[in-house]
């Protein structure tokens, strides 16, 4: 059952969505126009921060719209934790199918049977103890997930009370390579394919120390077997690293954001910039949530540009960015209130025409 929409947010509760032992919220944002197997992005908030705080910050709802995939940002609750941190140590709430876990999962299969999500596009990604619940989503579920992004996060099962959290925190006495990796592949029975890792860490952050990426490292690095740094780069004054597979996939990479304390990498300051400025939400030159989209296939380098170059020099959407909010607009004429099949004839001039505006080609 959805109800409830958000002030201002265009979020949606989701007021039912399964068992909920982890006793946490649910709120969705859903593009205008919405193709069928629509993409699923899981947003965790960090620390003291909600969903409605996360989306507006992120600008993950924002690319959404533009780009015709589905967020889902669950919420913890006072009740669970008094800063609204996810539980990313509590053993109840990182094992597989119990407690927090389960609650995402449950919204997960929820939107993939009520929303029609297309279940081989659904990834996860959050900030700091939302950064670390990602990488918990992925260690359990790893059947769930094509993709992950931490940002100021952790590796998963280091701690298990909350001085070892605040010690993991700080970088000290971390489990070495043979704990790291086989406290991953024990949390699932996982025999497939396992999804690609996204890490990002500020050079600065004192509060989740960069270490703690390298930890992420080594330990995705068993499941996946690779071997040495595949390609280091630097973009925008930051530096990226890059494992390949033994295809030849990108399967982890690191951003190392240099001088940036502990928050999300914005590139807030250009013209078209995607998220805003705040606490936890950091003007870095540098847009994670574009690229990590990009990443993932749910966005472009048109939109890497645009978002972190100020667009272009007319005003309006890039011609890659309006092409595909036409296209969406012509191939689908499908309203988010209606995510059950095509629009009504009556209001397909509606969506294309709302389509067209959000493109800057009409006023």
């Amino acid at each position: 059952m959805l109800d409830k929409p958000m002030q201002d947010q265009r979020l949606i509760e989701i007021a039912r969505f399964g068992s909920n032992p982890g006793s946490l919220k649910a709120w969705l944002f859903l593009p205008s126009i919405m193709a069928p197997n629509t993409p699923l992005v899981v947003a965790l908030h960090g620390c003291t921060q909600t969903a409605e705080g996360y989306a507006a910050g992120s600008g993950w709802s924002q690319l959404a719209e533009r780009r015709g995939f589905a967020v889902l940002y669950p919420e913890q609750q006072r009740s669970n934790n008094a800063n609204l941190c996810f539980n990313w140590f509590e053993p109840g709430d990182i094992r597989r199918d119990a407690g927090e876990v389960l609650s995402i999962r449950k919204m997960i299969g929820h939107l993939v049977q009520m929303q029609g999500i297309d279940p081989e596009r659904i990834f996860v990604t959050g900030l700091s103890a939302g950064g670390a619940m990602a990488n918990v989503m992925l260690a359990t579920y790893p059947d769930i997930f094509a993709g992950g992004a931490l940002i100021g996060g952790l590796p998963y099962g280091t701690a298990v009370t909350v001085g070892e959290a605040f010690e993991r925190m700080q970088g000290r006495n971390p489990p070495d390579a043979a704990k790291l990796q086989s406290t991953l592949k024990g949390a699932s029975k996982h025999a497939g394919r396992w999804p690609t890792v996204s890490i990002w860490h500020g050079t600065h952050d004192q509060t989740v120390r960069p270490s703690n990426a390298e930890q992420v490292v080594t330990q995705w690095s068993g499941v996946h077997a690779l071997g040495e740094v595949s390609r280091t780069e630097t973009i925008n004054g930051h530096t990226r690293k890059v494992w390949l597979d033994a295809r030849g996939r990108e399967a982890v990479e690191t951003w190392s954001i240099q001088g940036m304390g502990h928050g999300v990498p914005l590139a807030a300051s250009g013209d078209e910039p995607i998220g805003k400025a705040g606490p936890y939400m950091l003007e870095a030159g540098i847009s994670s949530t574009v690229r990590i989209a990009r990443s993932w296939k749910l966005a472009t380098d048109a939109d890497v540009r645009e978002a972190e170059a100020g667009g272009s020099t007319d005003g309006r959407k890039s011609q890659d960015g309006t092409a595909s909010i036409i296209e969406r607009a012509l191939r689908y004429a499908r309203p988010r209130e209606n995510a059950t099949g095509a629009a009504p004839d009556g209001k397909i001039a509606k969506v294309i025409n709302d389509a067209l505006r959000a493109a800057g080609l009409m006023k």
